[in-house]
């Protein structure tokens, strides 16, 4: 099989087991309706800047959450039965794509039920849901890459936590900065510096993870 083969029957196969038990989907939207709840019922209202902060915390938490499960399966034996049959770069490949479609899901639920539930309106909402698509993917890109890291050490949470921090900490602050922007009305022209900060870092991390991934898998 090429690449795009494999690639494309990766991610069937993580569609299919995810449809199968509905674990990570059902436990995210778990958390993040009731953290959203939760947030409405300490604050009842807040102020666009705030309002624009908690979003991103609950869809970091969010996303930690899911990611961290990328390499569950593809452990043991089944990583030697995959090492035989796909090339590693398909593997890393599929993963980042899966991630990305699940965190773009998520994220989208998120905004409808946290939009419904505060009410916050918001400037400009094209810039905003630009904002919402580079974060998901971005979220998608970083965790796969260092959740593909943590796996040889185990699927060990605090290493994946210490190694996504010097990375996620900026992409926040980006994100954060562009989506607050749009919130206030800022106009895509205005953003164009932190949505290329946003794509540069999509664009190393996936370099990087294509780059570093075949050595781990191989060890």
């Amino acid at each position: 099989m090429n690449l795009f083969t494999q690639v494309k029957t990766l991610i069937y196969k993580d569609v299919l087991l995810e449809w199968r038990s509905k674990y990570a989907i059902n436990s995210i939207l778990l958390y993040v309706v009731s953290t959203v709840f939760v947030c409405y019922q300490s604050f009842k209202s807040v102020d666009t800047s705030v309002w624009n902060t908690l979003f991103w915390i609950i869809l970091l938490f969010a996303a930690i959450n899911a990611m961290s499960r990328s390499f569950l399966q593809e452990t043991g034996n089944r990583q030697m039965y995959y090492y035989n049959l796909v090339s590693p770069l398909a593997i890393i490949l599929a993963k980042i794509i899966y991630n990305s479609f699940i965190m773009i899901l998520m994220t989208g639920i998120a905004f409808v039920v946290y939009n419904l539930i505060f009410r916050t309106p918001i400037g400009n909402l094209p810039v905003y849901l630009l904002s919402i698509l580079l974060g998901s993917i971005s979220f998608a890109t970083v965790f796969t890459m260092v959740a593909g890291i943590s796996a040889k050490a185990g699927n060990n949470s605090t290493i994946m936590a210490i190694l996504s921090f010097p990375v996620i900490i900026p992409l926040l602050i980006v994100l954060i900065k562009l989506s607050k922007s749009a919130a206030l009305g800022g106009l895509i022209a205005e953003n164009w510096g932190d949505i290329a900060v946003l794509l540069a870092i999509n664009v190393v991390t996936i370099a990087v993870s294509l780059l570093l991934f075949p050595y781990l898998w191989r060890d």
